[in-house]
């Protein structure tokens, strides 16, 4: 029996839990407050793909004549699935990796039309391993069943989303109030037999559903109106990304049939309230509730009387997977591509660096929100204490930074802690294309396990990149995207069309910017999605700024995505399919040499952005510019001294050898015994597991107490070699 039970309704992920519930978990340990967490969505998918699940899904009566033939195909195969689902789910869990032979054999899985997709992606099997692309083989099996699952048994069926569209831009409530009312779909019968099951076992006595996306919405409202029509005891509160941003105007009484409580932004004190009205005995005579939503006197009331102040990041403790079954999620992939495929495939921990963003200005994002204008990081130490404190609970050495965008200050304080303390872990984060990615800082970043990055270049036109106010230019993320390419770290772009006063031209441009980033080989994945103005950014707040007109409509439910007319008059969601089959290819390296008019099926026009423009970005003399509040790092412990001499002409010259080990190879470098003394002396004293810190200036300052020309020294040759290999990093 625990008093509060958190639910991530379906669907969000198959690889990893969304880690809202954890988080709030994690916070509520240091409460002694007591919960159970369970993400829904899993175990309804796991009971859906299972032998018994596929038999229900075929025993569904379909008019076999009426059917697509894809359809017909599934069902006539139908026995084919129901043998082999175990086996495959077993596998993506990662529990029977040998069937990778049998997948790959191609003789085993039945195959139905997301197989067509095989042909064109041949070429990109023979860079993938065994297990990776039986992997993908396996995803296709699933995706096949998925197709299967829409057209015939439920058509609001998605892995990542259910009935998607009832929460989009829904400003009335009347079509979703309609489908909660109507009778059980096909996922309703499973999400409830798991959902009470686990009410009889935690009994509860209040729900929490967290609600990240649009489509966990019909879920949570229909498993609500379970609970209120067979547990009318219990009390049923929302929260969640979802709320967050849409729900903030909510008139509509009759969405508190189904949810006593609607929660806004940081979680943690708003639920410490409600547990503390829903759970305890003894309550002070008027309740305190924190952004809470709540039928009072029969009229939806937004109270907000608590005194009490949010917590800091570092007071609300480290997240918690208990209860959550980890072993059995799924990794996919759906696409032959390493960087895509993070996001589906693998188990990530999943922690934020900061609270909001540090830049804060971006026009077409919720800045105006807590959730990115508070902003408020955590120190190095306490990040790096969490992780470690999740290797020990989950097993996991993976993690997902899910920062609105990591900062490069703590990113690089981070990299450091985890050098320090020898651990081995792997991470990725989404970031802003800052110059202060030097080729040193990633070269460090991804000496502390760093893999990927994902950030915005959004529109890659520099007029556009102004008006959004990205802070940012394509120079210089190409500069930023080749050091982290170079250092092994792959990229991933978020691209947007259709932002406010785009032109054709600049749509052209921007696809041909890209092209060559991809070309170039500092590009390794990206999106694209079209521009949607919300009513919370500048754009939004402050439309006719940008030249475009909002389509007003009542709110009485959601309130994010705004309909507008844009005074180009320009149709962009004809460059979808364009913009998209032209990037699953770059992605795959192929087809660059195409002609952009290629994509489309209309004229387009062409390009004005020059052939070599990404390359020429990228040509620059080498920089031996002094910069004394650089900080410096030495980073190697493997390094040996020998004293020698060289004879020439009957002159002797003593000199010392240098040779340092690294990882893959042996650096060696002849240096001035004086010089050599210094540097190893320095070498001991800076450390990294001493975490002192120097400036360049200040070993500058030390060097010249004794010798002579500090940067004579430090921009020699031999040095050189010493910061290429990372052996020296300035930062």
């Amino acid at each position: 029996m625990k008093d509060l039970l958190l639910i991530t309704p379906p669907f969000t992920q198959l690889n990893t839990p969304y880690p809202a519930t954890a988080y709030i978990k994690g916070f509520l340990n240091t409460k002694n407050i007591s919960s159970f967490q369970m993400d829904l969505g899993i175990e309804v998918i796991l009971e859906l793909f299972s032998k018994e699940g596929i038999q229900k899904i075929f025993s569904k009566n379909i008019d076999i004549q009426n059917i697509s033939e894809n359809s017909q195909r599934i069902f006539t195969l139908r026995n084919e699935y129901i043998k082999t689902i175990d086996q495959v789910i077993s596998f993506l869990q990662g529990k029977t990796p040998t069937l990778a032979r049998q997948i790959c054999s191609m003789n085993f899985l039945p195959e139905a039309s997301r197989f067509n997709q095989l042909d064109d992606m041949e070429f990109a099997f023979g860079n993938m391993g065994l297990q990776d692309k039986a992997k993908h083989l396996a995803t296709l099996y699933l995706e096949d069943l998925s197709d299967y699952i829409v057209e015939n048994v439920d058509s609001d069926f998605g892995f990542s989303r259910y009935a998607e569209r009832l929460g989009k831009s829904a400003n009335s409530f009347d079509e979703l109030y309609s489908k909660i009312s109507g009778s059980h779909t096909f996922i309703d019968e499973f999400t409830l037999k798991i959902l009470k099951e686990k009410l009889n076992v935690v009994q509860p006595k209040l729900v929490c559903f967290s609600i990240p996306f649009p489509g966990n919405l019909y879920s949570a409202f229909r498993s609500a109106k379970f609970i209120k029509e067979n547990y009318p005891h219990i009390k049923t509160a929302m929260g969640g990304g979802f709320p967050n941003t849409e729900l903030r105007e909510v008139k509509d009484k009759r969405v508190f049939e189904f949810f006593d409580f609607i929660t806004l932004d940081d979680g943690e004190v708003p639920l410490e309230l409600l547990y503390e009205n829903v759970c305890r005995s003894e309550r002070s005579e008027e309740s305190q509730f924190k952004r809470t939503f709540l039928i009072e006197n029969e009229e939806v009331t937004y109270k907000n009387n608590s005194k009490k102040h949010d917590y800091k990041q570092s007071e609300i403790g480290t997240p918690d997977y208990t209860d959550l079954q980890l072993d059995k999620y799924i990794s996919v992939i759906e696409i032959a591509n390493p960087m895509h495929s993070l996001w589906s495939d693998g188990r990530w921990n999943k922690l934020t660096m900061a609270h909001g963003c540090y830049w804060g200005k971006c026009t077409f994002c919720d800045i105006s929100l807590d959730y990115i204008k508070i902003y408020e990081p955590i120190s190095a130490k306490i990040l790096v204490d969490r992780m470690e404190e999740l290797i020990r609970t989950t097993g996991e050495t993976g993690f997902h930074f899910v920062d609105e965008a990591a900062p490069p200050a703590l990113m690089r304080e981070v990299a450091l802690e985890i050098l320090r303390r020898n651990l081995v872990v792997t991470w990725w984060t989404n970031i802003r294309f800052e110059k202060s990615f030097t080729k040193d800082l990633c070269f460090l970043l991804k000496l502390s396990g760093c893999v990927a990055v994902s950030g915005g270049l959004e529109v890659a036109s520099d007029r556009l990149l102004k008006l959004i106010d990205k802070g940012i230019s394509v120079e210089q993320v190409a500069k930023v995207t080749r050091n982290f390419t170079e250092a092994g770290i792959m990229i991933h772009a978020y691209l947007m069309y259709g932002y406010p006063t785009q032109t054709i031209q600049e749509t052209v441009d921007s696809l041909e910017m890209v092209r060559q980033l991809f070309e170039m080989g500092i590009l390794q994945s990206a999106f694209w999605h079209q521009f949607a103005m919300t009513a919370h950014s500048p754009v939004g707040i402050n439309p006719e700024e940008f030249g475009v007109t909002p389509i007003k409509q009542e709110i009485l439910f959601a309130n994010n995505d705004i309909d507008f007319i844009d005074k180009t008059g320009i149709d962009h969601g004809k460059f979808s399919f364009g913009l998209k089959k032209s990037l699953f290819n770059y992605m795959h390296g192929i087809n660059f040499e195409l002609r952009l008019q290629e994509w489309f099926d209309f004229k387009i026009p062409r390009t004005t952005i020059h052939p070599d423009y990404i390359h020429d970005c990228l040509l620059e003399d080498e920089d031996f510019k002094f910069k004394g509040n650089s900080k410096v790092i030495f980073l190697t412990k493997n390094v040996i001294a020998e004293n020698r001499i060289k004879t020439k002409k009957k002159y002797i010259y003593p000199y010392t050898k240098i040779t340092v080990h690294l990882k893959t190879n042996i650096l060696s470098i002849d240096l001035e015994q004086e010089h050599a003394e210094w540097l190893m002396k320095t070498f001991k004293e800076n450390a990294l597991d001493q975490s002192k810190k120097i400036t360049l200036q200040q070993l500058k300052d030390n060097f010249e107490e004794s010798l002579e020309d500090f940067e004579l020294f430090w921009f020699s040759k031999p040095i050189q070699q010493l910061k290429e290999n990372g052996v020296i990093l300035s930062l």
